[in-house]
């Protein structure tokens, strides 16, 4: 690495450092433990879907089902935290400062709504893509309105809610297809156990 590329690194990592502080003064001052934003965040948003996760997942059906899950997690997490340093999107209230976008949602409440969706249709037979792109529009055309109406979530630039409804589709499609893709590759393998 020559001295000019340590610099562009240098200024990066430290400018990095800055906004981090930024972020976690910004939390201790209007999103921290004391307020009632966090606690929306936490109980209805965290830990009730975690909590409805555990009594209502199919046990028969869990590896399945969290690894779609940990899918959806994973590709949320990324699109969430683009989107957040694009500058598109933000969240005013966060659970913790040290995690981009909104762990909450990246974490909880998207992932188990994905996974409590596809376990039904297995459970009832019912076309995934039709109950899933439903949830995808639920989630794009109410549940977002309502966070953005309570400042939990902020729209900037040119991001709206049909962006976000496509972003939702891609990343159910997207997790599907790699759910499919391991499920089709364990039924052609022996079992080493």
């Amino acid at each position: 690495m020559d001295q000019q590329q340590m610099e562009a690194y240098e200024k990066i990592n430290s400018l990095m450092k800055d906004v981090t502080d930024l972020r976690v003064e910004y939390w201790h001052q209007y999103s921290n433990f004391q307020s009632w934003q966090f606690w929306v965040i936490f109980l209805l948003m965290f830990l009730t879907p975690l909590l409805v996760l555990y009594f209502v997942i199919d046990r028969k059906k869990m590896f399945l089902l969290g690894f779609y899950g940990f899918n959806i997690n994973v590709w949320f997490g990324i699109v969430d935290t683009w989107g957040n340093k694009q500058g598109l999107w933000g969240y005013p209230y966060e659970l913790t400062p040290y995690v981009p976008g909104n762990l909450s949602l990246d974490t909880a409440l998207v992932p188990v709504l994905f996974i409590l969706v596809y376990q039904w249709t297995l459970n009832h037979n019912k076309n995934f893509y039709l109950y899933t792109i439903v949830l995808a529009l639920f989630l794009s055309f109410i549940c977002k309105p309502i966070l953005v109406m309570h400042n939990f979530f902020l729209l900037h630039k040119w991001a709206n809610y049909f962006y976000l409804f496509i972003g939702y589709c891609l990343i159910f499609l997207f997790s599907k297809l790699i759910t499919n893709i391991f499920l089709k590759m364990s039924k052609n393998t022996s079992s080493y156990y």
